[in-house]
C-alpha cells in the first residue's frame, strides 16, 4: 500500500518525498521510446510489400532466420511478439498512473484544457485516450501475432486484412500507434530535455514540427500499405492458410 501511495503521490506515509514517481516516469519513457522506435521499424517491415510480394515474402524470412534454418522457423516471431508483448503491458500500467481516476476527472481535464487552448496540453489528453484504445485493440493484433506466426506473409496477411476484416482494427491501430508514438517521442525529449539547448523554446517549435513530419509519413505510409494488402486480397483468390510463393522460394537458393 505504502508504494502505491508513493507512486501516485510522491509522498511517502512518514511525509517525507519519495523518488518512486520519477523513477517509474523514467520507466514510463524508456518503455514508451523503445516501442514507438519498435513501430516505426514495424511500419517499415510491413510496408516493403510497397516493394513487390518477393521483396515482403524475404524479409519475413529473415525474420523467421531462414538464413540459418532451412524454411525459417516461424516460431521465432513469436518469441518476438512476447517479449514486445511484455514490455507493452509494463509500459501500459506504468501509463495508467496519468489516466484520470474518474469521469469528473475528465472532465476538470477537459475543461482545463479547453481553457489553455495549449497544444501540449492537447497532446497529452490524446495519448491517454489513445493509450486506452490500444490497451485492447494492440493486445488483439499480438495474440494473433503471436499464435499464428506461420501466417505473416503477402498472402497470408492479405488474406488476414480482407477476408477476417481485420483491416477495420488497423485503421484503427494506424491512427493511435502512429500519433501516439511521435507524440510519445516529443512529449519525452521536451519533458527530459533532451534536446533543451540555448534556446528552450525554439527548439520546442523545431521538435514539434518534427513530430508533425513523423505523423504524417507514417500515417501515410500506413494507410498506402493498408491499401497494398487489401489490393493483394481481392485480386488474388487466397485460400485460408495459402502460402506465397515466390519464383525463389529460399534464401540458401538465392546464395547458390
Amino acid at each position: 500500500m505504502e508504494n502505491v501511495i508513493e507512486a501516485y503521490t510522491g509522498v511517502t506515509t512518514q511525509g517525507k518525498k519519495s523518488r518512486t514517481p520519477a523513477k517509474l516516469d523514467m520507466w514510463l519513457t524508456g518503455t514508451g521510446v523503445f516501442l514507438a522506435l519498435f513501430m516505426m521499424g514495424h511500419m517499415l517491415f510491413v510496408s516493403t510489400i510497397l516493394l513487390g510480394k518477393d521483396v515482403m515474402y524475404k524479409v519475413t524470412k529473415l525474420f523467421e532466420l531462414e538464413f540459418l534454418f532451412e524454411g525459417g522457423i516461424p516460431a521465432i516471431v513469436s518469441v518476438l511478439v512476447f517479449a514486445i508483448s511484455a514490455i507493452f503491458i509494463i509500459h501500459a500500467i506504468l501509463g495508467v498512473r496519468k489516466f484520470p481516476i474518474s469521469y469528473k476527472s475528465y472532465l476538470k481535464i477537459n475543461e482545463h484544457s479547453k481553457m489553455m487552448k495549449h497544444s501540449d496540453t492537447s497532446m497529452w489528453m490524446f495519448q491517454w485516450i489513445s493509450g486506452l484504445v490500444m490497451m485492447f485493440a494492440a493486445m488483439i493484433h499480438l495474440f494473433i501475432m503471436f499464435t499464428q506466426p506461420q501466417n505473416i506473409g503477402p498472402f497470408a496477411s492479405a488474406y488476414r486484412v480482407v477476408e477476417n476484416h481485420m483491416w477495420l482494427l488497423y485503421i484503427v491501430l494506424l491512427i493511435c500507434v502512429e500519433i501516439h508514438g511521435s507524440v510519445g517521442l516529443y512529449r519525452a525529449a521536451m519533458k527530459w530535455g533532451w534536446f533543451d539547448g540555448e534556446n528552450p523554446k525554439e527548439t520546442r517549435a523545431k521538435l514539434l514540427k518534427v513530430k508533425k513530419i513523423l505523423s504524417f509519413v507514417f500515417l501515410t505510409l500506413g494507410v498506402v500499405t493498408l491499401l497494398a494488402y487489401i489490393k493483394i486480397g481481392l485480386e488474388n483468390d487466397i485460400a485460408p492458410g495459402q502460402k506465397y510463393k515466390p519464383e525463389v522460394t529460399s534464401l540458401h537458393t538465392i546464395e547458390k
